[in-house]
Parts: structure tokens; sequence; C-alpha cells
């Protein structure tokens, strides 16, 4: 008698690409992902029904306290934002900082994302900006994202609910060149992916989110900003559940680590079809519950890499 395979089953089973050929983009990847589009949502959805630890808790509570009470308040009375623009500091020019994640929760995530990489469902590893071998696709409008349908409302929510509003508050300028998102995690790992050279993101705005837990350290691996007016240039760093961010268009690179492991998740928003904000025109002017509303565009298919 024949058994038939589970979805997750499947999924485990299917012979995956090999380093070299997402390396060297071979077309045959971008096929294997496409081709098993259906079947790996489905694994996802599986997997977290009946596999995944139920007390690991997607939610609110994730977020630093501040934060998420006067991002909450914003919500409420668009008019009490100025709650939310007091926990960002400007670090470097156009470049802000703030407690993102609640450091005494932030392993609830971490442990997720563990489960997520042994679940031994195919993955695909953000490539395009290095085949960084810790990291995964969040958005759905990647192939061989994290669909996890339990995550992806954590992600629409991290997005839409706080990313959205924040960047509109902070950066007037991307208003209208925000509706369409895109992340992936990276994990950066001494004698493997080490760091990333300088460059731009083709993102309005770039949200980076560290992940570390409290005592997990590691030395290196600072993110060095360069002004693209004067050139000063300024390393920073993170600290566990810290957030930078900043417009797309500020040069940035990521610095060799030298001991340990640094954890991200690197969020963009975007225009329709990519559309950035162009340099020089004036910001327009939007009202506090026009930043604290979603955006009337509906996603689209287009995806950076």
């Amino acid at each position: 008698m024949t058994m038939t395979l589970t979805s997750l089953e499947r999924a485990r089973k299917v012979e995956r690409p090999t380093r070299n050929a997402m390396l060297e983009r071979a077309p045959s990847v971008e096929h294997f992902w496409n081709e098993n589009k259906n079947l790996f949502a489905s694994a996802w959805k599986e997997w977290e029904k009946h596999t995944q630890d139920e007390s690991l808790i997607l939610d609110s509570a994730l977020y630093d306290p501040l934060l998420r009470e006067a991002v909450e308040n914003a919500w409420a009375k668009p008019e009490t934002e100025h709650q939310v623009q007091a926990l960002w500091k400007e670090v470097f020019p156009n470049v802000y900082k703030a407690q993102f994640f609640d450091t005494d929760q932030l392993h609830i995530l971490r442990k997720y994302l563990e489960n997520v990489e042994n679940a031994d469902i195919p993955l695909r590893p953000p490539y395009g900006i290095s085949l960084n071998r810790g990291g995964a696709m969040l958005d759905e409008r990647s192939v061989g994202y994290l669909a996890a349908p339990k995550f992806q409302k954590f992600y629409r929510d991290l997005m839409g609910v706080y990313m959205r509003p924040i960047s509109r508050l902070l950066f007037p300028d991307i208003v209208g060149y925000d509706s369409q998102t895109f992340g992936f995690s990276i994990q950066w790992q001494e004698n493997k992916d080490t760091k990333l050279r300088p460059h731009t993101d083709a993102s309005a705005v770039t949200l980076n989110i560290n992940l570390n837990l409290p005592g997990e350290d590691f030395s290196g691996s600072t993110v060095s900003f360069i002004d693209p007016i004067t050139r000063n240039l300024k390393k920073l760093s993170f600290e566990p559940g810290t957030a930078l961010i900043h417009h797309g268009s500020v040069p940035h690179a990521s610095d060799p680590i030298i001991q340990g492991q640094r954890h991200n998740f690197v969020l963009w928003l975007y225009g329709e079809n990519g559309q950035l904000p162009p340099h020089g025109v004036t910001p327009i002017q939007a009202k506090p519950e026009e930043r604290w509303a979603a955006p009337l565009a509906k996603p689209d298919r287009f995806a950076p890499f």
C-alpha cells in the first residue's frame, strides 16, 4: 500500500539548489522556487499548525513597551505622534536609532526563528546582497519566503503598524513612496558571511533591527554610514533589540565581524514598481491622520532581488 506524503514531508525531500547555483543566479534556481511555491506554502502552514511550539506567540508584546505604547496612542490619536518621534535619536545625518524590541521578550522571536531554521523546509537566502547562509526572505513578494501564516501576520503588523508610520514621521519625503514592503533576515557569522561593501538600498527607507539577545555579544560588524554631502563617515553599532532607520539612498556598509554572530531584520519600503522619492523635491506636508493610515495602493509583485 502506497503512503501519501504530507506537504511537509514532500518539501523536506525536495532536492535543493547548490550554493554555487544560487551565487551564479542560475535560471534553474528561480525555476526551483517558482515550481515549488505552493508546496512550500502548504508545508509552512502544516509545520506551524502541527510542529511549532504554541507558546511562542508573535504579537505586540515583543515590542519595546515605550514604543508600543506611543505607537498605539498615535493610531488612536494621531496628534500624539510626537511621543513616537521623541523615542528616535538622530545618530548621524538622517539616521535615527531607537529601542525597537523588548529585550525581555526577544527570546520568543529568536526561538521561533531557530525553529524555522530547523524545520528543514527550503528557504531562499538573501543572495541579492550576498549569500547569507543564516538569512531568509520574509515578504510574500519574494520566492522561497517564510510563508508560515503566524509569522506573516506578525510581519505585516511590523511593516504596516510600526515601520510605515514611523518612516513617514521621520522622513516626510517618502510619503507616497511607501506602499510596498520588502524584507529579509541576515546572520553575520565569523569566518563565514562577514561583511558587505559600501552600497545604497533600492528603498525609500530602510529599517535595520538587531535581534541579538542580551549577553549574546559580538565584536566588529559595525554599520558604517557615509554622509553623501560632506563624505563624513561614522561607525554605528547595535545593542540587543535596537534599530537604525534611514533613507535607502544613504551609503552604508557592514564591517567585518570579528567574533560571535549578529542577527538582524532588514526591512524596506518603496513605491509601486520600485519607485523611490526623487531628490530635491519638496516633501508632501502630510497631516498626522494621513501618516497613521494604511496606503491606498495594493501590493504589487515587484521584488528588488
